[in-house]
């Protein structure tokens, strides 16, 4: 069975259009970004085991479920906090580690800076939130962290918005058994390592940040 799944809903499509336009605005594309990571979290969290509780209506009882394990969000900083909301709308209760992690210019190696895992694992289930998966680096390099953190790879879900065909090709390579869900898929790296035709810089456009950044 594969372990990448790519989403196929109109819903989804019309939404990413509408962030890849030069012309969406920094709010449109945060709530962009809300409404694809919302059922990315729904379709990637199907499997997941429940646990039944018996319960009263006002008119009699009845049994219901939890969720079972104890889940957690790992954002890859800046770009992935912009998933954790919509996440934590399904997953209230989750716990969020943040990771740091940037890719060098040059080398366009990912570079590790901050982690908020503590020493040991405290949860059961993880979702990485990394919005773009341009050549795999930071990806997989944030799948290393979690690794070695100590959640084995069949606990651990990939979530992203949009990846190149490249990215997603170094992922399975490194990491065959971890699960990917992606909202859609671009078939081009540019020489510098952006997904093409892309969303562009991902942090930039959800911080309003991009001209900011103009000549660098």
């Amino acid at each position: 069975m594969s372990k990448l799944h790519v989403l196929q809903h109109p819903v989804v499509n019309a939404r990413l259009s509408k962030l890849r336009q030069t012309t969406t605005s920094a709010k449109e594309f945060r709530e962009g970004i809300h409404d694809i990571s919302l059922i990315l979290g729904i379709e990637a969290s199907r499997d997941l085991e429940e646990e039944t509780f018996s319960g009263q209506t006002p008119i009699g009882p009845f049994t219901g479920s939890v969720i079972k394990p104890h889940i957690g969000l790992t954002p890859v900083l800046r770009a992935g906090m912009g998933m954790t909301d919509a996440l934590l709308n399904l997953f209230p209760a989750a716990r969020v580690y943040h990771l740091g992690i940037f890719r060098e210019k040059v080398s366009l190696q990912p570079v590790e800076y901050y982690s908020k895992l503590p020493p040991n694992p405290t949860v059961d289930q993880v979702f990485l939130l990394d919005p773009l998966i341009a050549t795999g680096g930071t990806a997989c390099a944030a799948m290393n962290m979690i690794l070695e953190w100590g959640i084995p790879v069949n606990k651990i879900k990939l979530l992203c918005v949009l990846a190149s065909q490249a990215g997603l090709k170094r992922v399975q390579a490194e990491y065959p058994e971890v699960e990917i869900w992606a909202a859609a898929v671009d078939p081009e790296l540019t020489p510098n390592g952006l997904v093409s035709p892309g969303l562009g810089d991902t942090g930039d456009r959800l911080y309003n940040t991009l001209k900011d950044n103009e000549g660098l």
